[in-house]
């Protein structure tokens, strides 16, 4: 019984984890493939636009996961010292993936590993401070600092980003994904390792919490942001949900996406885990690319973003050529993944990484 719960808990895991890079692909493809394109309303658009930021916070939520069970069957001076050694594995990859890609996530990822392992030993209650106070320097640094610096807005280029000053200040405070505060998101999910996550009261819990704190949040931004017009139209933005600037109901948002997507996946894998479809069960046919979302997070971006630049889908295509495209290259990486994981235990970029950092 025990083997089974473990490893109906690690493909739900697994399952949740390919859920969010099928957001993420959805989310970047229609950056770069509709990005120019005139305004056209449609129900893709605001599907797409309801993953922005919240793919990529839930792929941080298991990575914090993945640490936080990693603690717990290995010596705390053992995971720290990998995590550190992977942690400079992913900062470089990151920067050479950076000069293809400028919204590149792998080298915050790296900084979120150097701090998580560093802070381990918190208990759960110093996890929760930890995360309160991170959101709390973020408002402050916003209102104390210029958010706009180094940004040009009509075209997402950052002016002094290969500067020491404007590559610390993208990376901290004002980039894609600040570690002050999307640290928070990786200790979130270290505070939620340590509960029991194969029981199916926490996946409930889970669900049921992460959908209101979602709930509350864009009701909350529905209520304050007239409010706060009405003060200072400038003030408004203190009660955005939207990625940037990652405002606290925004983090809330994410939280509770995170909390709701990985509760569900949980839930799910015990069930679509006995359907059968072509010979294997279904959920076998998602995991494997769950696997190795490292290898797919690059291959999204050099393969195909790199297939749709030849083909002159880039810029002015519609959303839905998009949405077509992303879950296309979805369905390839599903097949793929499966094939290579009949012949080795993980990807590409996964092995490499565990063979150079133990």
């Amino acid at each position: 019984m025990t083997s089974t719960v473990a490893q109906s808990r690690l493909d739900g895991l697994d399952f949740a984890r390919f859920i969010a890079f099928v957001g993420m692909v959805l989310v970047n493809f229609r950056l770069v493939v509709s990005g120019d394109a005139p305004a056209d309303p449609h129900l893709l658009d605001d599907v797409i636009a309801l993953m922005e930021g919240r793919a990529a916070a839930t792929f941080v939520v298991l990575a914090g996961i993945g640490l936080g069970l990693a603690q717990l069957r290995t010596p705390l001076n053992t995971i720290t010292a990998i995590t550190l050694k992977r942690a400079v594995f992913l900062f470089l990859l990151g920067l050479l993936n950076l000069l293809a890609f400028d919204a590149d996530i792998l080298h915050y990822y790296a900084v979120y590993f150097l701090f998580g392992a560093l802070l381990l030993p918190l208990s759960k209650l110093g996890l929760v401070l930890f995360i309160l106070l991170l959101n709390s320097l973020s408002v402050l640094l916003i209102l104390v600092l210029n958010y706009d610096t180094g940004w040009n807005w009509s075209d997402y280029t950052y002016s002094d980003f290969w500067t020491l000053e404007g590559f610390v200040r993208h990376l901290f405070f004002n980039g894609w994904h600040p570690v002050i505060p999307w640290l928070s998101y990786l200790l979130f999910g270290v505070l939620l390792s340590r509960y029991d996550l194969a029981k199916q009261k926490t996946q409930y819990l889970l669900m049921l919490l992460g959908g209101l704190a979602v709930l509350e949040a864009e009701v909350a931004c529905t209520l304050l942001q007239p409010e706060l017009a009405e003060i200072d139209p400038e003030l408004v933005f203190l009660a955005t949900t939207e990625a940037l600037p990652p405002m606290p109901l925004y983090m809330l948002a994410g939280l509770g996406s995170a909390s709701f997507v990985i509760g569900l996946c949980l839930l799910l894998s015990r069930y679509i885990s006995q359907i059968s479809l072509l010979g294997r069960n279904l959920l076998a046919w998602f995991t494997p690319a769950g696997r190795q979302t490292l290898t797919l997070y690059l291959a999204h971006i050099f393969i195909g973003m790199g297939v749709l630049e030849e083909l002159g889908f880039i810029g002015n295509q519609s959303v839905v050529v998009a949405f077509s495209a992303a879950v296309l290259f979805c369905l390839f990486t599903m097949l793929y993944a499966c094939i290579w994981g009949l012949y080795f235990k993980r990807g590409p970029l996964e092995a490499l990484m565990r063979r150079l950092t133990g």
